[in-house]
């Protein structure tokens, strides 16, 4: 089946998450919880189309007895659509490749409004369905059934560069894009009983290269450049689902952490960043990515141990060992 987005809802409150069934779930806010790798299958979003998709589900519509007392929020929209064209962009697709064939709703796909499959019709009721999935038929209560096609516009515009983010600046291709974190300073901080570089934020934050957190604890991995992923070799780690995970607004390219095999979670995600003299596709340790936009990956310090069970002091800040590794 060729490579297709499908877009949810969860009918569920808007701080709903739970991996397994969607890739990425956007909370009401339009937090995005990023929880699998968008390169693997996963088994239960939509009916018989699950091979070769990526599921992006909207927390919401999980009002009782009305499902609209829990609508699609503006900020859930926004996000869904700039994350889809983000998605259609690491396929290398165009705005022109944003057809029903390519991006769909749960109500056009369990309608077949594509023409792809025979199945039986779960969709609308005003669809000739059973009414089991109208996801996204109706972007408002009441409101005309074009949901898809508007969605679509707003991907399209997003990868045209026409909707920026809220509070984005000009890039120079342009489009808007957000203002990187600033990095205030190098620093040193003790881990295992030596010495790790780190970069603190305009935050306060302390941030070390992946490759360097990844070695310093003997944890096998492999980067995938193409993808922007580091594959974790590890059977005892359990992704937490952070709340205050690095999202797009941050202002930098981002990469993620994921475990090898299964479903492939999300651990954490990080940022691309060039290196003090400006080098993106030639820098050691490790963290570097193939092309020349992007240099070595980043992490926060403290979010990789939370994550791996490293233990950790305060005043000063100190990492351990990992706890029962």
């Amino acid at each position: 089946m060729a490579a297709t987005i499908y877009l949810h809802w969860s009918a569920t409150p808007y701080n709903w998450v739970r991996s397994g069934a969607y890739h990425t779930i956007v909370a009401g806010d339009g937090y995005l919880h990023r929880l699998h790798s968008y390169t693997i299958d996963l088994n239960a979003h939509t009916w018989r189309r699950n091979s070769n998709s990526v599921a992006i589900s909207c927390a919401c519509m999980g009002g009782v007895p009305d499902p609209w007392t829990m609508p699609p929020t503006a900020a859930q929209i926004e996000a869904m659509c700039r994350e889809a064209a983000e998605v259609a962009r690491s396929w290398e697709w165009s705005a022109d490749d944003i057809t029903i064939q390519r991006v769909m709703t749960h109500a056009e796909a369990a309608s077949n409004r594509d023409g792809r499959l025979l199945h039986d019709n779960y969709g609308p009721v005003a669809w000739g369905g059973s009414g089991e999935r109208w996801d996204f038929m109706q972007l408002r209560k009441g409101g005309p059934d074009d949901g898809g096609e508007v969605l679509r516009q707003k991907i399209r515009a997003y990868l045209r560069g026409e909707a920026p983010a809220s509070g984005s600046t000009a890039s120079t291709s342009g489009s808007m894009a957000p203002a990187p974190l600033t990095f205030r300073r190098p620093s040193t901080m003790t881990a295992r009983k030596r010495q790790l570089a780190v970069e603190i934020d305009a935050n306060g934050s302390s941030w070390a290269l992946a490759a360097d957190l990844l070695s310093l604890y003997d944890i096998p991995y492999e980067w995938n450049p193409l993808q922007r992923r580091l594959l974790i070799g590890s059977n005892d780690v359990a992704p937490l689902y952070r709340d205050d995970a690095v999202q797009d607004s941050i202002g930098y390219p981002l990469f993620e952490m994921a475990l090898q095999g299964g479903n492939a979670p999300v651990i954490l995600r990080g940022i691309l960043r060039p290196d003090a003299a400006g080098d993106a596709a030639g820098s050691t340790g490790g963290g570097t990515a193939g092309g020349a936009a992007f240099s070595r990956a980043w992490c926060r310090v403290l979010e990789f141990a939370e994550e791996f069970g490293i233990t950790v002091t305060y005043q000063p800040f100190v990492l351990g060992e990992r706890r029962g590794g």
